[in-house]
């Protein structure tokens, strides 16, 4: 970590006086590896969906802050995330994703293991034609599991393990949705893509969560979801968004829409809310459709948006859900030049983080804050630090 910690002071100040986090938060590699602690590994962080893994015995491995993960769904049907490394020598199990039928075999010396991650055989481990030896006890080998939930088909981690509990974290947002607790369907092949980003995951949370460049990056959204139809959401050490009142229903060229999801209350005849699940999992909940997208931090400034797109049936209008799919794809890669130009002026020497406009920038100084408390909270249990 940087021996100069950066100033957060002026960033938990109220909105009329604060200024956002400084240029370092997004350029310098020793502060991306702060937040990995103090932000990302230590909280519920998205991962990934479970439609990743839709059959048991579906593994997809992946990369996440630098570490090697294998998502799996076991032969039960629970979705489980591994490290991906052999117990033995560390090395790698899966490389690409595959549906494992029988057991998870490591190429190197063939020990194998369940997809519940018990460690089952170790062939030769004894000696030759001896597959057991008194000092290796098998139970106390399985593969090393992460803290995972699941919540709108996301899977979230905490890497760190001692996170509270993810229902009492996001309790809150929990209790805001609670109409949205219905089955969701994925869309399928069609429904998903990802966005390859030059930004650091902030900013694209930042632009996420406020409607105040609908004008202007968003002409085409504005026509009929104005500015002036969106309103501010902001829960201070929590979660921070926007919404808006004139949700308009995507029709085929017969009028035909999206079947709604069930029992939902009048709020959303035309209403509906994106909001950012702190740290890295944007959602949008609208009456017949819903999506997610998980930020993955790759570095200071590379990201990459995984996009999932929800459905209250498991099966939909194939052409409608493909222009559905192509008009979020479109709505999202208008924001790819605002995102990465901010971070390009985040390498100019004088910019002191900029100022919040009270009346506007609420959800995204709120995120501001977030972030910072969570780097006052580690810096606070390192002894050798100090602002």
């Amino acid at each position: 970590m940087s021996s100069t910690p950066t100033n957060l002071d002026a960033v938990r100040q109220p909105i009329e006086m604060a200024n956002g986090l400084s240029n370092a938060h997004y350029i310098d590699p020793a502060q991306f590896q702060e937040e990995k602690h103090a932000v990302l590994t230590s909280t519920w962080a998205g991962l990934a969906a479970a439609a990743d893994v839709p059959d048991p015995g579906d593994a997809v491995p992946m990369t996440f802050l630098g570490m090697p993960l294998l998502l799996l769904r076991d032969k039960q049907g629970q979705v489980r995330v591994f490290n991906n490394t052999c117990r033995h020598r560390g090395m790698i199990l899966v490389d690409a994703p595959r549906n494992i039928q029988g057991a998870i075999r490591c190429p190197y010396h063939s020990w194998c293991y369940s997809t519940e991650g018990r460690l089952v055989t170790t062939p030769h481990v004894g000696g030759p034609g001896q597959n057991t030896h008194d000092a290796l006890d098998r139970s106390e080998l399985g593969l090393i599991e992460l803290r995972s939930y699941i919540w709108r088909d996301i899977v979230f981690v905490n890497i760190s393990g001692d996170a509270p509990p993810f229902e009492e974290v996001h309790s809150d947002l929990i209790s805001r949705w609670a109409e949205h607790d219905k089955p969701l369907f994925h869309g399928g092949a069609d429904s998903c893509f990802k966005l390859p980003v030059a930004t650091n995951w902030k900013l694209a949370v930042e632009n996420y969560c406020e409607s105040y460049h609908l004008p202007w990056v968003h002409p085409g959204l504005n026509s009929y979801s104005r500015l002036e139809d969106h309103y501010n959401i902001a829960e201070p050490g929590k979660y921070s968004g926007q919404g808006t009142l004139v949700y308009r229903q995507l029709k085929d060229e017969t009028g035909e829409t999206f079947p709604d999801f069930p029992g939902l209350s009048s709020q959303w005849d035309e209403g509906a809310e994106y909001i950012t699940v702190y740290p890295n999992v944007l959602l949008g909940v609208q009456r017949d459709h819903a999506f997610a997208i998980v930020l993955e931090p790759v570095d200071t400034q590379n990201t990459v948006e995984h996009i999932h797109l929800y459905y209250a049936t498991p099966s939909t209008d194939d052409a409608l859900r493909a222009k559905n799919t192509a008009q979020w794809k479109e709505v999202f890669e208008e924001d790819i030049f605002v995102v990465e130009g901010m971070q390009k002026g985040r390498h100019a020497p004088g910019f002191d983080g900029g100022r919040f406009s009270p009346a506007m920038d609420g959800p995204t100084h709120c995120f501001h804050d977030w972030v910072a408390m969570r780097l006052q909270m580690h810096r606070a249990a390192q002894p050798d630090v100090a602002e």
